[in-house]
């Protein structure tokens, strides 16, 4: 047994002197140094010595065989310190080449499909007006997906580029639209081409944010007009229980508190001077001056009529809404689900007479 661990211990103070600098494989890391120096020195010539790639990480590698004090000795053309930053070079490069970007998994969610980033560039050329937020809701509806509307923004900032000042409606789609629980109700103005002032009726569920209807009026209102403009709304459809508004001295005219007496309604009035108690109606009538009456002209009464007919068709069936989660309005009404359309297989529909284009299955 103790011969055992005198062998052992012979055994292992011999490693450690063929491993530690010096010795046998010093004097030969040495002699390679040298050999390499003049080779340089001779592939140089008059010039200064060239130090290739491959010369920096060979006499680099010398550095961790050779002792430190014949560094001092042996280096000829470069010094010691410049032997040791090669060496430290070369080190780096192990590292860099083992935790190396390209084999290292990229944090982050995984890149979108091509077919998605199709669709959300065709989607925006479709509806310039439509934010990152609306196309990605509208894509998470219509195709079933969870996209964020940062990825949206992602795709768009990097493969989208908007068409400039002049962007907006064809000649063709402009000149389409120049001719042709509790509820709330607000007016807006509309000036026609010639110049003729027209009041809007709008009327909203609040709860589904659906748009129950619009009615058109030309001219200066009216207790009588306003009657006129609200019954035909509510026409054929079940009446609310209360109806909110604001404090626009419109709603005193006596008729108009007596015929909300007769239809048994009470009226909820909002905060005065404050448009934030009254937000739901005030958000739709800005969609509506944004998307409707901002990229299009009407002539007359009747023409302004059947455009908000038709942007409240497609507000109601097709269009999503922030305020609902990405829902649509009539699929909350319905409590219903909207039919999912497979990405690789779908056309664009044209809405309000191509103002606005959503994917349909083909």
């Amino acid at each position: 047994m103790k011969e055992f661990f005198i062998l052992t211990f012979h055994f292992l103070r011999a490693l450690l002197v063929v491993i530690k600098p010096g010795g046998v494989k010093s004097i030969v890391a040495e002699n390679v140094m040298l050999r390499h120096q003049l080779i340089i020195i001779g592939r140089s010539r008059k010039r200064s010595p060239n130090l290739s790639v491959w010369d920096r990480l060979k006499l680099a590698f010398i550095t961790a065989i050779i002792k430190p004090s014949s560094l001092f000795k042996n280096a000829i053309i470069i010094k010691p310190s410049v032997l040791i930053k090669f060496h430290k070079a070369l080190v780096k490069k192990k590292y860099s080449a083992l935790f190396s970007n390209k084999t290292r998994k990229k944090p982050g969610p995984p890149r979108p499909s091509q077919e998605v980033i199709n669709v959300v560039i065709e989607m925006k050329q479709n509806n310039p007006r439509f934010g990152d937020q609306s196309i990605a809701m509208q894509i998470n509806t219509n195709f079933g997906l969870a996209l964020d509307k940062d990825v949206v923004l992602r795709i768009l900032s990097k493969n989208y580029k908007p068409k400039g000042p002049d962007s907006g409606p064809s000649w063709l789609t402009f000149m389409g639209h120049m001719k042709d629980s509790l509820w709330s109700l607000d007016f807006f103005r509309c000036e026609s081409l010639s110049l003729k002032t027209h009041w809007v009726m709008v009327v909203m569920d609040q709860f589904t944010r659906r748009i129950i209807g619009f009615s058109v009026h030309r001219g200066d209102l009216t207790g009588m007009a306003i009657c006129i403009m609200f019954n035909k709304i509510i026409s054929e459809k079940n009446i609310p229980k209360y109806l909110s508004c604001d404090n626009d001295p419109l709603f005193n005219f006596h008729r108009w508190k007596a015929n909300l007496r007769i239809l048994d309604i009470e009226t909820i009035q909002s905060i005065p001077y404050a448009p934030s108690s009254h937000p739901f109606v005030e958000r739709l009538i800005r969609t509506c001056r944004n998307e409707i009456q901002g990229q299009s002209l009407f002539f007359t009464s009747v023409d302004l009529q059947s455009k908000l007919e038709s942007f409240q068709h497609y507000f109601n069936e097709y269009r999503t809404h922030m305020g609902l989660s990405g829902a649509i309005p009539n699929d909350v009404a319905e409590n219903r689900t909207s039919q999912v359309i497979n990405i690789r297989d779908f056309r664009p529909n044209s809405h309000c007479r191509g103002l606005f284009k959503l994917p349909a299955a083909a």
